[in-house]
Parts: structure tokens; C-alpha cells; sequence
């Protein structure tokens, strides 16, 4: 190959600064000084639609202002043909010799030259949500189809992430399952919904407004502060203007769950996201759901029967071992044949199946919070929204509806006083 010059260091990055960003407390400032040192590993972690891409499109875009002297890269990382692309993008940018043949490693040849390279650089996985394909044989993944090069490579794609002093790789991810498989825990910077300033703030950005008003916090509240869709809700009102204002938007709203579901669905135009990502906060969600049916069906079912409890205060009491009731009780469902009978089997047979096993994974994506005793659980209202809706295409509305009134009604104590405490504690899931 005839030599070519190295180029200086720039910006590998598939999309634009945003002009609307808003400071989200001090998360880009622990990501800056984690990734300021050397060999440093960062995983920004959260709900899908929490907005983690763009913290680590800002926080690229900043790197490189800062020290243009760093090379900044961005890998999509969402399966094994993506992560080949953007391996090879890395070396057409940097022009790494023998990067045209055939018979060449492209894992290797990027891996090298990082490790090599006498100048910083910050690498960015995004959308790391399975990372199993990084951790298998790339021989398996040829047998999928999955990628190109994998016939001349035996070790997994995870050892061609350079650990080295000049560089430093962050990533996102919605699964700390697969955030851990990358970084050590004490590296992983989770990634909350917005505080209700930051959400006005974006708010106003995007639909062009400056006037304070109860009604864009009442929306921002509505819309549990989750970024993507704030930024939905902004769209759809500019889209429709000056037929639809920000009060005929929060009517609609509250009119009832079918509405709800109608406007989080409406896909608003993002540039600053992956072609392969939603621009839906209900669809969004939904491709999560479906990986946690693929990979812990048994988690899966737990989340289903969350999502018709209240949001707060989801005792475990009502969802562990739902087929042992504390009194014998004629049930409205025969318990045999209930949703949760393979649960409540799995539980008894050891880790995968047991009931912490599944509230971790549910956890871990960010799904539900859990109190510090471990004896309740919490849920967003508008995951609860999107976990019916999603029942509801899979047919299984009325199937875990059934189950959540058979779990209730089997804890449900008698009216006597002494039980009153224990009614109370209930009453808000009866509603």
C-alpha cells in the first residue's frame, strides 16, 4: 500500500452539538473527571429515554473542545455488524495501513493502533444494552450472520477495547447487567430522569417559549420528567400549533390512559438519535420489554403484575410466592392455572429463578426501584402505562389484570379492627 500521511486528531461523531442541551446537575462533570484519567472505563446507566446518548454526545463534543489534541470516536455498539462498521470507520478516519485487505483483523488493526497511539483519545460505545455479542466467540456470531470478519477472529470483540493510558471509553447503556460485564461498579454514573427545572428548561428550549407558566411545570410533571418525552410533547404541540396550546395538550393527557398512550407514542423527529432508536418514549420501552422477555421471562412476569399496582409502595408480599396465600380462601382464578404459577415453581428451584434474581434484573433496567429494606418496590407511572399497553398488543391485558385482582383479593384481610392498619396499607392498590 502506498504510504499515506497520518491525519491530525478530530471528531468521529455521527451527529450534531445540540444547541438545546441543559446541564443535568453534576453528571457530565463526573463523567469529564472520570474520564480524565488514565485506562479509565465510564458507563452512563438509565431507562431508556433518560437521555444518556446525549450526555455523551455533549460530553464528546466538550472533549474535544477542550483538548483538540484528543481523538473522539463514537461506536455504535448495539450488535456485532454495527461495531464492525464503526471499527472500520475508525480506520478509514485514521487511515490505518492495510485496513482495505481482506484478510485483515479490523478488530486488531483499531485495537493496535489505539494502543500505539502517542495521543488521547476517548472512545464511545453507545447503546450497549446486550452486550452478549461482545463477549461470545466471533465465530458464533459468523454462524448468525451478525459479521463480515468473524471467520479470522476467535476472541471476543470485548478484548479489542484497548486498555491503555492514553485512551479512556465511556458507554451507554440501559442494562447495568451489561454495564458490568465493561466497568468495575464503583465507574458506572447513573443517569436519573430530570429534576423539574431541567425539564422546563428543555421544555421551553425546544418549543421556542420564554414565559414562565404552571402549565409547562404541570406538563414536565405529568411527563415524570423523562427527557425523550419532553422533548415529544414539545414536538407534537409545535407540529399542531396554533391549533393545539400546552393546556389543550395536558387535557388530552388526563383524559384517560388511551390517550396517554396515544401521545407518547407519537414519534417525534430526533437528529441526535440512533437510527435504530425510537424517537418514542412507549416504543422505546417496548423493544426493552421485549429483550427482557427474550433473556428472563420470569422477570418479565413480575413486571406485568407491577404494572397494576399504585407506583409507590408495591409490597413483595403481593407478587413473592403468589400462589401461597396467608389464609385459605376460595379464589375467583383457579391457582393452577394462573400466570404465576411457573413464577412461583422457578422461585423454589433456585437462583435464576428466584424472586431476587428477577427484581435485580427488573432493577437493573431501570425499571422499578426498590426500598432499602427490600420489602417494596416503586414504578414509574408511565412504565406501569407502557407495560399495559404492551400487555394489551401481546394479548395478556386481561390475563394479568385477573391475576393482579387474585393477588389482592387473596391478601386482603377481614374488615375487623385489629386488621385495619393492614387494609390501609392495601386500600391504594384496590383503587
Amino acid at each position: 500500500e502506498r504510504h499515506e500521511t497520518p491525519p491530525p486528531p478530530s471528531i468521529l461523531i455521527p451527529f450534531s452539538q445540540d444547541e438545546d442541551f441543559v446541564e443535568r446537575g453534576t453528571t457530565l462533570e463526573q463523567v469529564r473527571k472520570r474520564c480524565a484519567g488514565s485506562d479509565s472505563r465510564v458507563a452512563l446507566v438509565g431507562l431508556g429515554g433518560v437521555g444518556k446518548s446525549q450526555l455523551a454526545i455533549e460530553h464528546a463534543y466538550r472533549t474535544h473542545k477542550q483538548s483538540p489534541e484528543t481523538w473522539v470516536f463514537w461506536v455504535h455498539a448495539s450488535n456485532a455488524a454495527r461495531f464492525e462498521q464503526s471499527y472500520r470507520n475508525i480506520a478509514d478516519r485514521v487511515k490505518i495501513a492495510r485496513r482495505q485487505d481482506p484478510l485483515a483483523n479490523i478488530f486488531e488493526l483499531v485495537h493496535d493502533w489505539l494502543c500505539d497511539s502517542r495521543q488521547r483519545w476517548l472512545l464511545v460505545l453507545d447503546n450497549v444494552d446486550d452486550a452478549r455479542f461482545l463477549l461470545s466467540s466471533q465465530a458464533d456470531g459468523h454462524d448468525q450472520g451478525q459479521t463480515t470478519n468473524a471467520q479470522a477472529i476467535r476472541k471476543p470483540l470485548r478484548e479489542y477495547l484497548p486498555h491503555c493510558e492514553c485512551g479512556s471509553i465511556l458507554l451507554t447503556t440501559r442494562n447495568k447487567e451489561a454495564a458490568l460485564k465493561l466497568v468495575e461498579q464503583r465507574d458506572i454514573v447513573p443517569v436519573e430522569p430530570m429534576d423539574i427545572a431541567e425539564g422546563i428548561a428543555l421544555f421551553k428550549k425546544k418549543l421556542r417559549v420564554q414565559e414562565d407558566s404552571d402549565s409547562v411545570a404541570e406538563l414536565v410533571a405529568v411527563l415524570e420528567n423523562m427527557p425523550l418525552a419532553i422533548v415529544q410533547a414539545a414536538a407534537y404541540i409545535s407540529q399542531r400549533e396554533p391549533f393545539c396550546s400546552i393546556g389543550q395538550y395536558l387535557d388530552e393527557f388526563r383524559r384517560s390512559d388511551h390517550e396517554k398512550t396515544s401521545l407518547l407514542d407519537y414519534e417525534a423527529g430526533q437528529l441526535r438519535r440512533d437510527r435504530e432508536a425510537k424517537n418514542s418514549i412507549i416504543i422505546t420501552w417496548h423493544i426493552s420489554f421485549e429483550y427482557l422477555r427474550q433473556t428472563k421471562p420470569l422477570a418479565t412476569d413480575l413486571l406485568s403484575l407491577m404494572s397494576f399496582f399504585d407506583r409507590q409502595g408495591i409490597p413483595n408480599s403481593l407478587i413473592r410466592n403468589s400462589q401461597e396465600t396467608s389464609r385459605a380462601r376460595e379464589n375467583p382464578i383457579r391457582q393452577e392455572h394462573s400466570p404465576t404459577a411457573q413464577l412461583d415453581k422457578a422461585q423454589r428451584n433456585g437462583n435464576e429463578g428466584s424472586f431476587e434474581h428477577n427484581v435485580m434484573a427488573l432493577r437493573d433496567l431501570c425499571f422499578i426501584t426498590v426500598a432499602e429494606d427490600g420489602e417494596t418496590f416503586e414504578m414509574h407511572s408511565l412504565i406501569q402505562l407502557a407495560t399495559r399497553r404492551w400487555l394489551e398488543a401481546n394479548r395478556q391485558l386481561e390475563r394479568w389484570k385477573q391475576q393482579f385482582v387474585s393477588n389482592l383479593y387473596a391478601k386482603f384481610p377481614t374488615g375487623a379492627y385489629k386488621n385495619w392498619a393492614a387494609c390501609q396499607a392495601l386500600f391504594a392498590h384496590a383503587k
